[in-house]
């Protein structure tokens, strides 16, 4: 792939009001952080592109979305690890000016008790996901375009049983730097958010959280008192689009739980 170095990276206002009539592709935008960044994005008037694979999930995430007056909000179905059909949905979306990649999950398991092919499927997504949405997003950003990835706080403060899912939770941080190195010359930025737990479907399930009590209870103990909200996460994508000075960064949003 060939690159051209460009002017340098444009400037502008670093708020998220820098979004407006910007397009954002968020790929595992169906549920959670994804979906809140989506309700965010279109507050401020950004254009949405929902992408995730399960057609019904999204089209009740784009309701969400465009219950938000003036929203502008397309769904695409698709597989956000196939390179080829982020790139049709790219293509499908016309101009998309940023990528946001929510998608992923962990693979639990003891090492001794837990042979590779139970987790590759959730490690290789994690890490060739983010490599091929790269890989299909960079022709086709502009400069001052972004990609920006998801990672998790485990890597900091590993937990037993997912000692393959938190190895690749840190190759997309390496990559997170590393691209934002390789596509400097196009004027792309490419940044992580690391995120603490936070009240999701995703992390209720995970964590084997009822109901609202149980959640109450699981936070009590963080320097907060409680687990951050989706829409507290999600705002984090939101100011690394905005911020052209931001790039080759990981930025940890985890209520102090890496403190305690």
């Amino acid at each position: 792939m060939t690159t051209t170095t460009l002017a340098p990276m444009p400037t502008g206002s670093p708020l998220p009001a820098a979004l407006e009539d910007r397009t954002v592709m968020i790929i595992g935008g169906s549920s959670g952080i994804g979906l809140a960044a989506g309700e965010l994005l279109a507050s401020v008037g950004a254009r949405v592109v929902l992408v995730g694979r399960d057609k019904a999930r999204l089209e009740t995430a784009l309701d969400h979305v465009r219950a938000t007056p003036g929203a502008s909000a397309l769904g695409i179905a698709a597989d956000g690890n196939d390179e080829s059909a982020v790139e049709r949905a790219l293509d499908q979306a016309g101009q998309v000016d940023h990528v946001l990649v929510t998608a992923g999950t962990i693979a639990a398991g003891a090492l001794l008790d837990t042979p590779r092919e139970r987790v590759s499927e959730v490690v290789d997504g994690r890490i060739w996901g983010a490599y091929g949405v790269a890989r299909a997003a960079a022709p086709r950003l502009p400069a001052g375009g972004s990609i920006t990835f998801t990672s998790g706080l485990y890597l900091m403060r590993p937990v037993p049983g997912a000692s393959a899912s938190i190895a690749g939770i840190g190759a997309v941080e390496g990559l997170t730097r590393a691209l934002a190195v390789e596509l400097a010359p196009r004027r792309l930025r490419v940044n992580a958010v690391r995120y603490g737990v936070v009240d999701t479907p995703l992390a209720r399930t995970a964590m084997e959280l009822a109901d609202d009590a149980a959640v109450a209870a699981a936070g009590e103990g963080l320097l907060i008192g409680r687990l951050g909200t989706a829409q507290e996460a999600a705002s984090a994508s939101l100011f690394l689009m905005a911020n052209n000075l931001m790039t080759g960064t990981v930025l940890t949003v985890d209520g102090g739980q890496g403190l305690v």
